[in-house]
Parts: structure tokens; C-alpha cells; sequence
């Protein structure tokens, strides 16, 4: 590890330590659910299907959603963002060692959401970042953070990795398993 990292890592340690949340988390039915807040990753090729899958489990469980999306491609002079900007979390939207803007992560914390959903493959500290920030009772990822920061994680296999649609869809198989 380089001098560099070193200090990173020590910046994002000292903001973990500050800004995590403390409320306590559990597996929550989906009927206790009011709202939720979900991050999906633009350069999955299903990003489009897996928005799609979370629009209709939270308009079918009555859950107001908010869709948060990681884009942190170099776009070129002619590209243009697919999704919207409000709730796109660009590489400009990071600081020098990797936390979210505080406009970001404001919007995210204002829907007070219940549920949290991390679809994001990558183990990078913006998502650990807004996972451990968040005030939600129930959060669901697809690798265990250190800390143990998600109730439930429903991960595919390192050898052969799957879209964040078709991992949605085993999350809605367990979550139709939680009952009261």
C-alpha cells in the first residue's frame, strides 16, 4: 500500500466513524415497509431492466422508491448522461478520498427510507459509504461490508457474476419469504 491510500484510508475511516448511522437494522417484512432507496450500477448492461424491476416491487408494495444510480465512466466530449442528474452519483461527485457529495447524500437521507438496497457489484467506498450513512431499518447488498453493515446479502458467484436484474430477482424470492 502506498503513502497515498494509507491516507485515504485513514480519512475514510475517521468519516465512517462520524457520519455512520446508529439506528439499529434488521430483516424487516416488506409489509412494515413505507419507503426505500436503491443504488444500481449504469455500466451493468441490465441497469435499464433492474430500474424497471425496482419501479414495480415498489409501486405493487405501496413503497415510495428512490432510485440512486453509480456512473462513474469517463464520458467522452459527445456522451451525455442516461440517467437523471439529481440522482446520479458521478466521479465528480466524489471528494479526493471517495465520499459522496453532501447534496447526495442529503437527498438520499431526506426520503427517510426503510429499506436500503445496494445492487453495486463493485466493493468501492462511496457505496459503503452511503450504506453505513443510512438510517434505514432494513439493508440489503450483494457483498457483506465490513462491519457487517447488511442484514441480508444475496451475492452471485465470482466465476460467473450476474445482472443486477437477475439479482433483484433472487432478492424478491427471500424477500417474499420474510413474513411477520
Amino acid at each position: 500500500m502506498n503513502v497515498i491510500e494509507g491516507i485515504k484510508g485513514i480519512f475514510r475511516r475517521h468519516c465512517l466513524k462520524k457520519y455512520s448511522s446508529d439506528v439499529p437494522t434488521g430483516i424487516v417484512p416488506v409489509s412494515k415497509l413505507n419507503s426505500a432507496v436503491a443504488f444500481i450500477d449504469v455500466e451493468d448492461t441490465s441497469f435499464d431492466e433492474c430500474k424497471g424491476l425496482l419501479v414495480n416491487f415498489f409501486r405493487e408494495n405501496d413503497i415510495k422508491g428512490e432510485i440512486f444510480f453509480f456512473d462513474f465512466r469517463h464520458l467522452s466530449e459527445g456522451e451525455r448522461l442516461i440517467t437523471s442528474i439529481t440522482t446520479t452519483i458521478l466521479r465528480k461527485d466524489l471528494n479526493w478520498f471517495g465520499r459522496p457529495s453532501k447534496e447526495k447524500v442529503d437527498l438520499m437521507l431526506k426520503g427517510e427510507p426503510d429499506l436500503f438496497i445496494s445492487l453495486i457489484r463493485k466493493e468501492e467506498f462511496p457505496i459503503e459509504f452511503m450504506a453505513k450513512c443510512s438510517r434505514a431499518r432494513f439493508k440489503i447488498g450483494r457483498r457483506q461490508l465490513p462491519g457487517n453493515t447488511f442484514d441480508l446479502v444475496v451475492s452471485d458467484s465470482r466465476e460467473r457474476p450476474c445482472s443486477q436484474a437477475d439479482l433483484f430477482r433472487q432478492i424478491l424470492v427471500y424477500l417474499a419469504k420474510i413474513k411477520e
